[in-house]
């Protein structure tokens, strides 16, 4: 990115004067316990509220249908959109073609800034040029830690998939697995394939990598539970995001053994499977706050000029593990939908 062509930043209106207008203004108009009321209620409606120009941000992941873990992070994405007076453009595709696509389509529209994951990070090289030379800022989020420099981003939000797979091979080594399957949904995806790679690199035992449907989920069940059946020596399913932690807790039941499953994200019916014992345990790379960050990111470079990292290192929102000792502690957020 040509970051000396970006505009200036533009002067922000100080909250705590408009919400002191606010109140001032309806002091004038009442009195007494409800004129209080008025008051604070007008305070709380301008408190943590942008007074900065509508801003347009496109936020294109590579979300397939069904996946609730891009719920969450889209969910980060309009709670920072709502703060920041952002109209918030949200689309997605699996395929890097209509992936590339989406993005030609908000560069088209001229937006303001744009939010995009790397899964497939060769397919968009190309548009994602198109962007820097229109003068959009474009920062990444989620896949793609390896190439956001590289294609010309100004930031990146997420987890470094490999460090999180090398955490989580250590976690099996602990737990007592032997032999693992390491179960990948979408082929292609480099952060998906870096996850089990890093188990390979750590866990001491032995580990299989089985390609499914990520997009069937009853092929899925089916494509687990044959391979369970297999080879029963397996004892820990690995999978790669919370929907098809799920899945493969059916399919043990189905192939009648005994095996665990564990699995890379979280959502809230995964949070009740780990309080359950179903799932042993879910590596949470937090997708509500790379949603947020990532909007929120653009908003402050368009108005203050900053980069989260210096644009020069990520800002990295996970691994962290969630199991039976801490689970509790997130269930709320869970249930909201937020983490």
């Amino acid at each position: 990115m040509d970051r000396s062509s970006r505009p200036g930043p533009r002067r922000l209106v100080p909250l705590v004067a408009v919400a002191a207008a606010a109140s001032l203004a309806l002091t004038g108009c009442s009195s007494g316990h409800g004129g209080k009321k008025a008051e604070q209620a007008a305070a709380n409606d301008s408190a943590g509220k942008a007074n900065t120009p509508r801003m347009t941000v496109a936020l294109v992941t590579h979300q397939a249908p069904g996946d609730t873990f891009w719920d969450t992070v889209r969910k980060g994405a309009e709670a920072a959109a709502a703060k920041d007076n952002i109209k918030l453009v949200y689309s997605a595709d699996p395929n890097a073609g209509n992936q590339a696509n989406l993005v030609q389509n908000a560069v088209d529209q001229k937006v303001d800034g744009i939010a995009v994951t790397l899964a497939k990070p060769d397919a968009m090289r190309n548009v994602l040029g198109k962007a820097e030379r229109a003068g959009i800022p474009v920062v990444g989020l989620n896949s793609g830690l390896a190439d956001w420099k590289k294609l010309g981003l100004m930031e990146f939000f997420g987890q470094d998939e490999s460090v999180a797979g090398e955490a989580f091979g250590d976690k099996l080594n602990t737990a007592g697995a032997k032999k693992v399957v390491c179960v990948i949904h979408e082929q292609g995806n480099v952060g998906l394939t870096q996850r089990c790679d890093g188990v390979k690199k750590t866990f001491k035992g032995t580990t299989e990598t089985l390609y499914v449907n990520g997009t069937d989920m009853p092929s899925v069940r089916a494509t687990i539970t044959a391979k369970l059946k297999q080879n029963t020596a397996i004892d820990t399913v690995v999978t790669l995001g919370a929907p098809f932690a799920a899945t493969a807790a059916q399919s043990v039941g189905d192939a009648g053994g005994k095996a665990k499953v564990a699995t890379f994200d979280l959502d809230k019916d995964l949070v009740k499977a780990v309080q359950n014992g179903s799932v042993e345990f879910a590596v949470d790379q937090q997708p509500y706050l790379q949603g947020y960050l990532a909007v929120d990111s653009l908003w402050l470079y368009k108005n203050n000029g900053n980069y989260s990292g210096g644009g020069v290192q990520p800002v990295l929102t996970g691994p962290a593990f969630v199991d039976r000792t801490n689970v509790d502690k997130v269930a709320g957020f869970a249930a909201k939908g937020t983490r």
